[in-house]
């Protein structure tokens, strides 16, 4: 069999995983009709499992065409670096020295405005904290929001629609308000240092619009979810006198230790495309997690390992479709090439999208523009359309029903923020 052969199967896997991820929400009803075997349908259901179970089937694909040898060569010849770094932001930016600062710093500012303190949290949740990514990168700020909005906006009481759109517009503002910045969106990563963007260039050209789309969103998102927010930020008080000393002391973290865990992120940021180093910073600060446990919560571990997981096989899969997609992209008008990119990073990882782009010679300054536009407008469509989606899902996945989040529901959900983004991006 050829190597075409190969690449046909798989962007057949491709395809399949792509239909997997709109049919999670079934697996999941059928756990709950058939207990006997719900420990499978779980799995097949957890949307995170996706890409790496089918990009397993490839490996095995190719093992038994071409032999082991050259399936470990090719697993090991991909690029896992994101993969890794979103792994270890995730975990870093949710613990609980860090997201308390944060949160206590949302509700300082929300305080001050004459409105419902829910109503501005949620607000700064979905538009603050989706520029911050600009300067903490996307999947640190993707998972911020996720743990500030989940107890407020993810909830089983709030209308699966208003959740939906809520989800939307924070998977559309973290894809674009990462762009203010050189470093901190991946799509913008894979073609800065090749086509010589630095920040100045990024926020002349793409921030300050996609600044805008981002606070229009959450605005509306925020008038959606208004009669569904309490008036107040209701909180649970402890009534055992055990628990309640317990959670001042848990409450009560030190400024120096949260100081300490910022210094952490921030060096994981700086090294994030040295996943040596990086990794080697996460090993201590695990240590000095463990030193300090009673600040702590549980570290999300799993959910990061799964989220990583996804990406990986997003990796693995996504590196034989070069062989249609380049194609596809190299052959559109500027103009056409927008909305191309905007479709095509829903079915694609737009890092992928934009990498692929960056490979193509003598592409005109316009090309680049709407590639590069078109890649992160449809970050919010897909599961997979951006890197730090699946930390999203991960995160507030509980608080829709079946504790699973539908892609329909995900792709209607981001269709406004989408459409205000496309506005932004071409008529300003």
């Amino acid at each position: 069999m050829t190597h075409s052969s190969l690449e046909l199967i798989a962007a057949i896997l491709f395809a399949i995983a792509l239909i997997h991820t709109f049919t999670t929400k079934q697996f999941e009803r059928l756990a709950h009709r058939y207990p006997k075997h719900a420990g499978l349908f779980h799995l097949l259901g957890e949307v995170e499992v996706v890409f790496g179970f089918w990009a397993i089937v490839l490996i095995f694909c190719i093992a038994t065409i071409n032999g082991g040898s050259t399936a470990l060569k090719y697993a090991e010849s991909r690029q896992y670096t994101e993969p890794l770094f979103v792994f270890v932001v995730m975990v870093i930016a949710a613990s609980r020295p860090i997201l308390q600062l944060v949160m206590s710093t949302v509700e300082s500012i929300a305080l001050l405005t004459p409105f419902p303190t829910a109503l501005v949290n949620a607000w700064l949740g979905l538009a603050a904290v989706p520029l911050l990514g600009s300067l903490i990168t996307e999947p640190a700020a993707m998972t911020i929001a996720a743990l500030i909005l989940a107890p407020q906006v993810f909830r089983s009481d709030i209308p699966e629609r208003a959740k939906y759109l809520s989800l939307g517009v924070l998977f559309v503002n973290v894809s674009i308000g990462g762009t203010l910045t050189s470093f901190a969106a991946p799509p913008v990563l894979m073609v800065a240092a090749t086509w010589q963007w630095d920040s100045a260039f990024m926020f002349a050209t793409f921030g300050w619009k996609a600044a805008i789309a981002v606070l229009i969103n959450a605005s509306i998102a925020v008038l959606v979810l208004k009669k569904y927010l309490p008036s107040t930020t209701e909180l649970s008080v402890p009534t055992d006198s055990v628990e309640l000393a317990e959670t001042k002391e848990r409450k009560s973290v030190p400024i120096s230790l949260s100081l300490v865990h910022i210094a952490f992120l921030a060096g994981v940021v700086t090294l994030a495309h040295h996943p040596v180093a990086f990794l080697g910073l996460f090993l201590m600060f695990l240590g000095v997690a463990q030193a300090y446990d009673r600040h702590q919560n549980p570290l999300i571990i799993k959910e990061a390992l799964l989220v990583a997981f996804f990406l990986a096989g997003l990796v693995v899969l996504g590196g034989m479709q070069q062989w249609w997609l380049q194609p596809l992209v190299s052959s559109m008008s500027p103009k056409a090439l927008y909305f191309g990119a905007t479709a095509l990073t829903a079915v694609t990882d737009n890092a992928a999208l934009t990498y692929l782009g960056s490979l193509i010679a003598g592409i005109s300054e316009e090309a680049k523009y709407s590639l590069v536009a078109g890649a992160v407008t449809g970050g919010g469509l897909t599961m997979i359309a951006n890197a730090p989606n699946p930390a999203g899902v991960a995160l507030l996945k509980r608080g829709f029903a079946d504790e699973s989040i539908g892609a329909g529901g995900l792709f209607l959900g981001a269709l406004i923020p989408t459409l205000i983004t496309i506005c932004a991006f071409t008529c300003l």
